[in-house]
C-alpha cells in the first residue's frame, strides 16, 4: 500500500486538535502501562499496524513485558497475567472500540466504577476515544512504518 495524504500537513488544525487530545491524555492519572495496554488493544481490534508498532515499542520502553504483549489479544485467557483495573480497562477498550456491537455494557461499567473514580473513568474512555481516531486516521491514510 502506498502511503495517502498526511493529515498533518493538508489540513493542520484537525492534527492540533488531535495533537490537543494527546497532550490532555499526558496529564491524566493513568499509568503509562495502562494508556499502552488501551492503544495496542484498540489498535490490534482496528488493525493498525502503524500504531501497533509504535504503541508496543512504548510499552516496552515503559517497561511491559514482551510476553504480555503477545497475549494482549488473548487477554481473557490469560487474565493471570492482568490485574483487576487492567482487565477492566481492556474490557472497557474492546466495547467502546466496537461500539457498534453493544457498546459500554453496563456490567463492564459497574466493575469500572468498583475498581476506578468518576475522574479515572472519563479519562478511560477519552484515551480510548483518541486511540481510536488515531487508528482511524492512520489506517485511512495508509501510514507508513518505519523500517
Amino acid at each position: 500500500m502506498s502511503a495517502r495524504l498526511n493529515i498533518a500537513t493538508v489540513d493542520s488544525a484537525a492534527y492540533k486538535a488531535m495533537m490537543g487530545l494527546e497532550s490532555y491524555l499526558q496529564t491524566i492519572s493513568l499509568s503509562h502501562i495502562q494508556k499502552e495496554l488501551i492503544k495496542i488493544r484498540a489498535s490490534q481490534i482496528n488493525k493498525c499496524a502503524f500504531c501497533l508498532d509504535m504503541h508496543t515499542k512504548d510499552a516496552l520502553k515503559y517497561g511491559e513485558t514482551t510476553q504480555r504483549i503477545f497475549i494482549l489479544e488473548g487477554w481473557r485467557e490469560a487474565k493471570d497475567f492482568f490485574t483487576e483495573d487492567e482487565q477492566v480497562l481492556l474490557a472497557m477498550t474492546e466495547e467502546i472500540t466496537l461500539i457498534s456491537h453493544e457498546g459500554l455494557t453496563e456490567e463492564t461499567y459497574q466493575k469500572a466504577k468498583q475498581v476506578f473514580d468518576e475522574a479515572q473513568i472519563a479519562q478511560i474512555i477519552i484515551a480510548i476515544v483518541t486511540i481510536n481516531a488515531w487508528n482511524r486516521i492512520a489506517v485511512s491514510t495508509h501510514l507508513p512504518i518505519a523500517k
